[in-house]
């Protein structure tokens, strides 16, 4: 799947492995990465039903975002990019999704 970061910082964050357990700790970064190749390898957003991680999409002030898990409350914020990629019913077809936008790692429950 193409990846892109909703922000140059953001990015400069997740190309520095040093940066990013300096902030995140080296447990989270470790799994942040993974996740971040888990996104790079699947063909698309459908790929995430079946691997670890519980993707899910988002609602309330959060609706059109998706999330993985990462550690403890700590999520990997993102969104989908592209357009017809909507179902009927208007819920968000995953096997369209063939491109992400990194927005976050946030935990959203504090």
């Amino acid at each position: 799947m193409e990846l892109t970061f909703a922000t140059a910082r953001l990015q400069r964050l997740f190309e520095s492995q040093r940066e990013l357990c300096r902030i995140h700790g080296g447990r989270c970064a470790k799994k942040l990465m993974t996740r971040l190749a888990d996104l790079v390898a699947a063909p698309t957003l459908d790929e995430f039903r079946r691997l670890p991680g519980r993707c899910h999409e988002l609602d309330g002030n959060r609706r059109g975002q998706l999330a993985l898990d990462v550690e403890g409350g700590r999520r990997l914020i993102f969104s989908p990019n592209g357009s017809n990629i909507r179902r009927a019913d208007g819920g968000l077809d995953w096997a369209l999704v063939e491109s992400v936008c990194v927005l976050e790692v946030v935990d959203y429950h504090d």
